[in-house]
């Protein structure tokens, strides 16, 4: 009698796991980091391996998923696109089925959602989105597993967005719809939001930064020009004055707000210091916290829910 073939998961945009999934998987972070944190050697994925496809330049993508997959016991491969074969016109459709017959899960660093979605469509093992122009899944994931950590369950709470328009935020839209909270939009004229991105109702629009911030449980920005953006970057920089998460904006919102940033950030640009270096700001533990819900990702994706009593 043949074994029907395992169906294979991937996570490509937030929304690709349930509730259910994600409150599994972020009990699974905790556990996984509290291990870390007590230096125990913990080695589920022994001769598995993780290959890692970058097409856009990365530090804490590839530090984290990297030392994430080793700290599990398995072994992580860097591959640049500019010195493979697909750098080199390789079909997309064939860098999947080749790579997927080598190693276990691979995570994908790229720019349109429909390069992944097409690797993806011909790979054998999972896929992880590492980013992609439209999604950034697993750094919204990170920073709700850090919400949570900091102030117990984001369901009802408000999140506000000022900045642009960009992965973050539409992860963040996904998240909203999941987990139950809500979302305050403010992105500066001409850089409205694409609302075939856009698949909820739990988000307001203001036009005003500010508005945007008040009563808000967590305010959340990003640089003003994303890679692959960086010819807009004078007239961006023209069209997002005010936006700045300044004091004044954090003044507006509850006095046990948080303040977020996936980082790289530009202190003065998107951000005061006074914010980032703030009393308020979580956006170290927000970076660490990407390593220990990746290493929970992978081990789900892998292995599928552990007894664990």
């Amino acid at each position: 009698m043949s074994i029907p073939p395992k169906r294979i998961k991937h996570y490509l945009q937030f929304n690709d796991l349930s509730l259910e999934e994600y409150e599994y998987v972020i009990a699974r972070a905790a556990e996984i980091k509290r291990k870390f944190k007590a230096y125990e050697i913990y080695h589920p994925l022994i001769d598995r391996t993780l290959v890692m496809v970058f097409d856009k330049n990365s530090t804490r993508t590839r530090l984290s998923f990297e030392a994430g997959m080793h700290q599990l016991g398995g072994a992580a491969i860097y591959l640049n696109t500019r010195d493979s074969q697909l750098g080199r016109g390789e079909p997309v459709e064939d860098a999947g089925q080749v790579m997927s017959r080598m190693c276990d899960i691979i995570m994908v660093r790229t720019f349109g959602q429909d390069i992944i979605e097409r690797f993806a469509a011909h790979s054998r093992v999972p896929v992880i989105n590492g980013l992609t122009n439209e999604h950034h899944p697993c750094q919204v994931f990170a920073d709700i597993f850090t919400y949570i950590e900091h102030r117990g369950s984001i369901k009802g709470k408000v999140v506000a967005w000022v900045g642009d328009a960009n992965n973050m935020l539409y992860s963040w839209l996904q998240a909203a719809e999941v987990f139950g909270f809500h979302v305050n939009v403010s992105t500066p004229h001409g850089y409205d939001m694409d609302m075939s991105l856009v698949s909820t109702d739990r988000y307001t629009f203001f036009a005003n930064p500010s508005d945007a911030c008040q009563g808000a449980d967590l305010v959340n920005t990003d640089v003003w020009t994303s890679m692959g953006y960086e010819e807009e970057n004078a007239a961006r920089l023209k069209a997002f004055d005010g936006w700045i998460v300044d004091g004044a904006k954090m003044a507006r919102a509850k006095p046990d707000a948080l303040f977020m940033h996936c980082l790289p950030a530009h202190r003065g640009e998107e951000v005061a210091a006074e914010v980032i270096d703030g009393p308020q700001s979580v956006v170290w533990d927000e970076a660490e916290n990407r390593l220990h819900v990746q290493k929970a990702l992978i081990e789900y994706l892998l292995l599928g829910r552990l007894d664990t009593k």
